[in-house]
């Protein structure tokens, strides 16, 4: 009786740890700041042209970081090589400044869905250029910037 109690709950917990991503990765901002004129590359290859998917991009920033808000201009490249541009703005912190996510120490994780339900109309490798839109040449208090590319359901 016990080994089918073990046996059981090892193929629940084994279930309830598969993950919805088919892609996730951060990109580390330089320290020194990140500049308006640098670029957060991704590359993902997708070969499902009938599933959908919900897309997220994920910020790390640091108490320094300077604004409430977040700027981002986003370039996707498609495998026909057709080019489709997007500006995304999004809250880091409320209007108290208390920032947003979930956060360890002095670093603070916020993810924001930023599309929803898409296809991929092609099978091959999709290119994401992000860069910072903010009125600051160079800004200060971020760590990462990550994609995450799910399963919707």
């Amino acid at each position: 009786m016990f080994k089918k109690f073990l046996a059981f709950s090892i193929f629940i917990w084994l279930f309830a740890c598969v993950s919805k991503d088919v892609f996730f990765q951060y990109e580390k901002i330089p320290t020194e700041g990140w500049h308006q004129d640098s670029a957060m590359h991704f590359s993902v290859v997708m070969r499902d042209t009938i599933g959908k998917y919900n897309m997220y991009v994920n910020v790390r920033n640091r108490g320094e970081y300077p604004h409430q808000n977040l700027w981002l201009f986003i370039e996707q490249q498609n495998p026909d090589s057709s080019v489709t541009t997007d500006t995304i703005n999004f809250y880091l912190a409320d209007e108290r400044g208390k920032w947003l996510g979930s956060g360890v120490g002095s670093v603070f994780e916020m993810p924001v869905l930023y599309r929803q339900q898409i296809q991929f109309p092609d099978s091959g490798a999709y290119h994401f250029s992000f860069r910072q839109g903010m009125r600051d040449s160079v800004l200060i208090g971020l760590n990462d910037l990550g994609l995450r590319i799910e399963k919707a359901n």
